[in-house]
Order: C-alpha cells, then structure tokens, then sequence
C-alpha cells in the first residue's frame, strides 16, 4: 500500500484529503504545518507528498527545499496544493523540483488522477536499470515519458575505437557522456615529464566523463581504448537535461553513474597506502573481475601505471606470484588461480 504524506494547515481540508485518499486505497499520514511535515518525512518517508503552499512557520516553498537537499527524500514525488493561480509561484515550485500543482478548489477525479500518474511514473525510474546498452535506452525511453524530456535526442551516435585510440584528451572540453558498450577503456593522466598514470579501467557498462561534465570544465584526464571498444556518445545537452529536468530522473541517473563508486574509493585507498606486492593483487584481482572468463591480457606497462610503480616491479611480481601458485600466466594473458590466497597472502 503507497503511503502519502498530506501537509495542509486547514483542517477541513487536511481531513477531506486524508478521507479521499484513504477510500482510494492509499495509506494517509498528515501533518498540520511545515515543519512538522518535514519531521514525518525524514523520520518516516512516504511515497508521495502533497503539500500546500502558504503554512505557517514554514511554507511549502521551504519544505520542498529542505526535503530536495536530503538523500532520504530527494526522489519523494512532490505535488503542491495551492489555491494561487500566479504564474510567479508556479514558476518557482517547478524550479525548486515541484513534480505538479493541484489547485484548490481541486476535484476528486482530479487528484487522484496527478498521485496515480506521479506515483506510476515514480516507481517506472526507481526500477533498478543495469547498466547495459539495453539497460541506458529502457532509461533514456523512460525518461522521455516526461514532459520536459520529450526533445532527448533519438538516436545516441555509437563510435568504434581501435587498441590505444584516444577516446578524449585532458584539457578538452567535455561534449559528450560516454558509455562503454564493449571493450575496456583506460582513464590515465600523463605528468610533466610526459608519463601516464592509469587511475582506472573501464569495462562495458561503465560511465565516462561526466564528472567534468556536471562541473562544466575541462576534462582532468584522458582516456584511451585498451582493446577494440564500441563507445556510445550520450549528447552534453541530453546529459544536461537529464540531470536537471526532473527529481525523480536524475535520482535515478546518479545510481547508474555512481554504481562502483565505493570500489573506486577502496582502490585509490589501496592504491596511497599499500605495498608495491599488495598494490599488484589486487590490481590483478580487480581486472579479473571485469573480465567475463577471467583472463587479463594487459601490457605490463599499463599494468604497472594502475599500480603506480616500475614495470620491472609489476614483472618481478606476477613472477613471485606464479611461483606461489597464485596465478598462471599463458601467452601474456594472467589467470588467478587461486582468489583467496592472493586476497588473503602477507604483504
């Protein structure tokens, strides 16, 4: 059962709501004014909110901004009950995140026919969506449902890159989001004496770019094909839009783009404070798992940029750990052997 949180100061009103709503099926949680509401809605969050504009203490303009800036209700559809008409207060509960108005006097038909329709398109974007080609389009079509996202581009131009082709440089200015449809892809930055420093790889999958994107500046790094890749090149302008458009459809976005951001966190810590030896498993270990079958074909050059040390210290050992029955090594492709002992071996 949905559960719907009614802040509304008049009285007659908060209960015919609450009496609408409740005869509809929906559980109904109220709140006599503004603060009060956003107490609810952080301690107990509720599917939808609908709330009325002018309150004391704190005006539904103030509620909607506090909520939009919490984790825990930023995604709450939010409908405002207002019995204003001026353009001006529309205006501005559309730019703070407002998902719709019912205007008051409001008929029944009427409100529940903008909770059913908020509701529904709620539950669409909060489906977990993969992060496959198929994954992105069933996003983008969703999206596209919404009234402000109907011009998203069609079509998102697919470009294919050879082994080592540049996929952007840094200090270009960012035009598109890219996404790896296939391959692996190297995010690196080169230092003043001309030598790269990989900070990550990418897999099918994965985002690219959209950090400088979102601070509108410069990229901070390259990236590179490592292996023939298939990119999709999402428009800055659809990005734009979608992150700024509508609550619900960039809540949704931010999962997709933020997916492994823990893991990335985890491997820069392992990066800054482990040992050379530590720094190669589990580099080894995190290339295996975003390999289908396992096998790492890597440079050994590359491999030692991820970890951040010579080349002849990457080599030294991958041989150490072979002779430890870690790992086999067969045409230059790695295979771990054995995961625990590598997870679990002394530094």
């Amino acid at each position: 059962m949905k559960k719907i949180l009614v802040i509304e100061d008049n009285e007659e009103v908060r209960e015919n709501l609450e009496e609408i709503l409740e005869l509809s099926g929906y559980e109904v949680e109220t709140a006599e004014d503004g603060k009060i509401g956003v107490e609810k809605a952080l301690t107990n969050p509720p599917d939808l909110i609908l709330c009325d504009v002018m309150m004391p203490h704190l005006d539904g303009f103030g509620v909607l901004n506090i909520l939009s800036k919490k984790s825990l209700t930023s995604s709450i559809p939010f409908v405002f009950l207002t019995a204003k008409t001026e353009k001006s207060d529309f205006r501005r509960g559309m730019n703070l995140g407002a998902d719709d108005y019912v205007t008051k006097p409001f008929y029944k038909d009427e409100l529940l026919d903008v909770v059913e329709t908020r509701l529904k398109k709620s539950d669409n974007l909060r489906k977990k969506f993969d992060n496959t080609a198929q994954g992105l389009s069933a996003f983008i079509n969703e999206a596209k449902g919404y009234e402000e996202l109907r011009k998203l581009s069609d079509e998102r131009k697919t470009k294919h890159y050879r082994r080592r082709d540049i996929i952007f440089e840094e200090d270009d200015y960012p035009r598109y989001l890219y996404f790896v449809k296939t391959g692996k892809v190297k995010v690196f930055k080169t230092n003043e004496d001309g030598k790269e420093y990989i900070i990550d790889v990418c897999k099918d999958g994965d985002f690219i770019g959209y950090l400088d994107l979102i601070r509108d500046d410069k990229y901070t790094e390259s990236a590179a094909a490592m292996e023939d890749t298939e990119v999709s090149l999402i428009p800055r302008e659809d990005f734009e839009k979608l992150l700024h458009a509508n609550r619900d459809v960039a809540s949704q976005l931010i999962k997709m783009l933020a997916s492994n951001v823990s893991e990335k966190e985890d491997q820069l810590l392992n990066l800054a404070y482990n040992s050379v030896r530590r720094r190669v498993a589990d580099a080894v270990l995190l290339l295996s798992e975003k390999q289908e079958d396992g096998s790492i074909s890597i440079l050994r050059d590359d491999l030692a940029r991820i970890v951040g040390t010579a080349k002849e210290s990457v080599i030294r050992m991958l041989t150490e750990f072979k002779e430890d029955g870690y790992i086999e090594v067969v045409d230059g492709a790695i295979r771990i052997i054995d995961a625990e002992g590598l997870k679990n071996m002394h530094a």
